[in-house]
């Protein structure tokens, strides 16, 4: 594995340090200040202010760069809701205290920055809520990052060629203050608005309550506590890691949990679950399937259904129209059809008519994609064109190349406007690499003999996909082993090896038991 700390010419995000030996031509601008706002401080907004700061400091020195979050602390997702409200007012996160992650921690790193030794391999959401603090607090973020500080809306005051952002900011003491900034990096994620489904009926069943027993239909966005689902009947909708994490957990309590699906589950639920086909509608009494089964006796239905895509501020600013099912947009503003924002450049840039193609730039909208290497190249792809607007090709170009990967999807059985900014079969690791590649043929980055998805967390996501990871982890757990297994693992080759003795470990213990799993849905 290639040490990047003793590359010659300093590298962008984790490729790139604060001091580049004479002679390193990055293709940046020096000769100009800029100012950055970047809003959201979960893993894609310090991805991305770590980047900038390891810009080398003669070409950031002036610079204005801030981070708004929202909330009291980073971490986005991963930092709980100390008080979640009932609906319809929205908590700040989906986080449940039950909640493990679903992904190996390893491969869900930021490069060269592991989680700390003896962090459980599917780890529960407070070692990642103080990763992400001790990531902050390494690269001496805080400084740049303003907590409590809600963006209300931002605009753009210009033209297409200049211009600059009006941004409206609540501060902690609910005092409105107004800033302008040359760019505006979202990085708010993509878990803010439920997406709620209706099923045809379900109002009747919610008002035919039978023996003063109430009904409920809620999203997975307010589930907190198994423990409240006791002795009840329980339909959870959605095949995703949520819907199955969540009927797994309420089977402990409840006497009868049911998953309906469209498809077949991302994995098999663990506990008393039992699959069915999708809702067809409701009656005063019962629920139907599409296979023509029902059930009665339904107490709650929990909808893990996902969320739909939202950027509120630049909603309010009138920078984005919202067009739910829309494939079409007027040129000058960007349109959300709440499963995809366009038109982007590599998910990234705005490729808007009302102002220059660097100055509106969003991180962390992949999807299925291990999000913190994701972040990284992400940023350092960002903070390249930051510095020079140049690196970009004309915006009509840029459109032609959307067009054709857009047409490239239609032909390949996908409709472009409905997977959205969904990385497929696997493919953020090409993508990450993409962007890297796309730099340094530009000459904005040093070249070495290495791609920037790291060989390792290419090999570990096909153990992953296969289900070995989490099958020979939870075994390690109920045999007592888990400790002895993570004794001495720190750094990230050491992490990469325990993933490949895991793999073979299970693998082997499978074989000798004639056990055959189905491997997982790619899901990175």
């Amino acid at each position: 594995m290639v040490d990047f700390r003793q590359l010659a010419c300093s590298l962008l995000g984790s490729l790139l340090f604060r001091l580049s030996p004479p002679g390193c031509n990055y293709g940046f601008q020096q000769d100009a200040s800029k100012s950055v706002a970047i809003v959201g401080a979960g893993s894609g907004g310090l991805a991305m202010l770590k980047n900038l700061l390891d810009l080398p400091l003669e070409i950031r020195e002036d610079w204005d760069i801030v981070l708004y979050e929202r909330r009291r602390d980073v971490g986005g997702i991963w930092l709980p809701d100390p008080s979640p409200p009932p609906p319809p007012k929205l908590p700040e996160t989906p986080l449940y205290p039950l909640l493990h992650a679903n992904s190996p921690v390893p491969v869900m790193t930021y490069p060269r920055f592991p989680f700390p030794p003896g962090t459980p391999l599917f780890s529960t959401h407070e070692y990642i809520e103080r990763y992400h603090q001790d990531y902050a607090t390494h690269y001496s973020l805080w400084p740049y990052i303003k907590l409590n500080h809600t963006v209300l809306s931002s605009s753009w005051a210009g033209t297409p060629r200049a211009g600059h952002w009006e941004v409206v900011v609540e501060d902690h003491n609910g005092d409105r203050i107004q800033r302008s900034f040359d760019h505006l990096v979202v990085a708010v994620g993509i878990n803010l608005q439920p997406h709620i489904a209706v099923f045809p009926g379900q109002e009747t069943w919610l008002e035919s309550t039978k023996d003063g027993l109430q009904r409920e239909i809620l999203h997975s966005m307010w589930y907190r506590d198994p423990g409240g689902y006791v002795n009840q009947t329980v339909v959870v909708v959605g095949g995703g890691p949520s819907g199955v994490d969540i009927s797994s957990q309420i089977s402990r309590y409840a006497c009868k949990v049911y998953l309906s699906v469209r498809s077949p589950p991302w994995r098999v639920p663990t506990g008393p679950v039992e699959v069915k086909s999708e809702i067809s509608h409701f009656t005063s009494d019962d629920i139907v399937f599409k296979d023509g089964s029902s059930v009665s006796g339904v107490n709650t239905v929990i909808l893990g259904t996902g969320y739909d895509l939202r950027v509120p501020f630049l909603e309010e600013g009138g920078e984005v129209i919202v067009k739910p099912g829309s494939n079409e947009t007027d040129g000058r503003r960007l349109t959300n059809n709440l499963r995809y924002l366009f038109p982007l450049h590599e998910h990234i840039f705005s490729l808007s008519t009302s102002y220059p193609t660097n100055a509106l730039a969003f991180i962390g909208l992949p999807k299925m994609a291990f999000s913190r290497p994701s972040d990284t190249a992400q940023s350092i792809y960002v903070t390249s064109i930051i510095a020079n607007g140049s690196l970009l090709a004309p915006r009509a170009e840029l459109l032609r190349e959307l067009a054709d990967n857009e047409e490239d999807l239609r032909r390949r059985g996908y409709d472009p406007y409905y997977i959205g900014h969904t990385m497929l079969n696997g493919s953020t690791f090409d993508y990450q690499d993409n962007l890297i590649d796309t730099l340094r043929s530009k000459a904005a980055l040093p070249e070495w003999n290495s791609s920037f998805a790291e060989p390792w967390r290419r090999e570990s996501a096909v153990y992953y996909a296969k289900g070995t990871l989490k099958r020979g982890w939870t075994r390690l757990e109920a045999l007592g082993l888990a400790e002895e297994w993570l004794e001495g693992v720190e750094s990230e080759e050491e992490w990469a090896d325990l993933l490949r003795r895991l793999n073979v470990w299970q693998t082997d213990w499978e074989a000798s038991h004639q056990l055959v799993f189905p491997d997982d849905t790619l899901i990175y």
